[in-house]
């Protein structure tokens, strides 16, 4: 859940005029490093490069989610939900709605881009294992509430209700 904060090519990094495409990048040389598998583990949220209101909009349905299933599993005094609200979540909202430019770090993509992403790199999807389905599933019945998880496209979707909150794929 990292490379979204890398950089895509709407970012001027070096102030030139011209853009750079360091996430497309990173994973060519990833790629060079010909690793067995690369498991990619990101944010099912669409923030990168839309305008500000439906970034906002975006921004708030994906967080109230969030914020649900949070509180779904932990009571609000809870000291390691209070930690996370606060350091975490609450600067990805912060940057989410009031940055722009190099300033906005937070840029989900969603699945579909990332996959085509590690297309672009040469990368070859890898089949998810039934034991680790099997281990997700019953990870999840020790959760209550409305924690979904299902396999799609050879991906791994946790969500809350209806909305898929991460996803998953190697």
């Amino acid at each position: 859940m990292m490379l979204h904060h890398v950089p895509d090519e709407s970012v001027d990094t070096q102030n030139q005029g011209w853009s750079q495409n360091h996430r497309n990048r990173l994973l060519r040389l990833a790629k060079c490093l010909s690793p067995k598998v690369v498991t990619l583990v990101e944010q099912e949220s669409n923030t990168n490069n839309l305008p500000f209101l439906p970034r906002f909009v975006e921004t708030m349905n994906y967080y109230l989610a969030v914020f649900e299933s949070i509180d779904a599993a932990l009571p609000r005094e809870h000291k390691e939900r209070i930690n996370v609200e606060q350091h975490c979540l609450a600067r990805e909202v912060v940057n989410l709605v009031a940055c722009e430019g190099a300033e906005r770090v937070e840029r989900h993509e969603l699945l579909k881009k990332w996959r085509s992403r590690f297309e672009m790199a040469g990368f070859t999807p890898y089949p998810l294992s039934s034991f680790i389905n099997c281990s997700i599933k019953n990870l999840q019945e020790s959760y209550q509430g409305h924690y979904t998880l299902e396999e799609r496209d050879g991906a791994l979707c946790l969500g809350w209700r209806n909305h898929v909150l991460v996803s998953s794929c190697a």
